[in-house]
């Protein structure tokens, strides 16, 4: 374990903690809280996909918005990165397209906020195959 030298460095340690901890919590019951996916497949990361997802946990967090968010990898938008799939509670997950932080700003404020619709929805090009 690395040595705590100053409170900065015991801030930040208890932070990670409590990020962690945060997550474990929210974990728990996830269909509780709003989750949001970042695609974070090569060309997610090229087109600043992990820009938009360090905005995204700053601002809910700042926000005091109860949210998980996660990366995953190709959600096969390539054309259209980075790309969020963000599923509220009791609702299907929507996937939103060309996602930068001003975008990601919207989506906060409009559609997690007050449940309204923004641009940038990319439509469902796959349909799940009932078990018969």
């Amino acid at each position: 374990m690395k040595r705590i030298k100053s409170l900065d460095d015991l801030k930040k340690l208890s932070k990670n903690a409590k990020n962690k901890f945060d997550l474990r919590e929210k974990a728990n019951d996830p269909d509780k809280v709003v989750q949001i996916k970042v695609a974070m497949a090569t060309c997610g990361i090229a087109s600043g996909a992990k820009e938009t997802m360090d905005f995204l946990i700053e601002e809910l967090d700042r926000q005091s918005i109860k949210a998980i968010v996660t990366q995953t990898g190709c959600m096969g938008y390539c054309y259209a990165e980075p790309t969020i799939e963000v599923t509220m509670p009791n609702n299907d997950p929507i996937v939103f397209g060309y996602v930068d932080t001003k975008k990601a700003k919207e989506i906060v404020e409009k559609y997690i906020k007050k449940n309204e619709l923004v641009d940038g929805i990319l439509p469902v090009n796959y349909e799940t195959i009932d078990k018969q």
